[in-house]
């Protein structure tokens, strides 16, 4: 069963994201913030990491800078997840090593899933 990080501070779209998540057979793991993302990713070894970018303690950029740079962390794949549409942070968030970068307001939770499962094949 796939591990699948969530990192998002809004509760309500945490628990939406973990549920679906779960019914769809993915292990989840959730993190309220920057910090306890990078946090857990060390210790949970997650397949894949949903990263949103506003986000108390550390944003999503610092968190994805730290787990890029630690050597236990550096290879799981980052899905940034975030209301920040504008180019200047997709463009910031794949040259810190997103692999993709998806705009909450313009995708349904269905696709996020498909987006997983495209990025776990490769």
């Amino acid at each position: 069963m796939p591990k699948v990080l969530v990192a998002e501070d809004d509760r309500f779209l945490s628990k939406a994201y973990g549920a679906k998540l779960k019914k769809e057979g993915f292990d989840v793991i959730l993190a309220m913030n920057g910090e306890e993302a990078v946090e857990e990713a060390k210790n949970k070894k997650p397949d894949i990491i949903l990263l949103d970018l506003v986000m108390p303690r550390k944003d999503g950029f610092e968190a994805l800078s730290d787990l890029k740079k630690d050597a236990s962390t550096k290879s799981i794949p980052v899905i940034i997840l975030s209301n920040l549409g504008q180019e200047e942070d997709i463009i910031k968030g794949k040259e810190l090593g997103a692999v993709d970068y998806l705009v909450k307001s313009n995708i349904a939770i269905r696709e996020v899933v498909e987006k997983i499962r495209e990025v776990l094949k490769k």
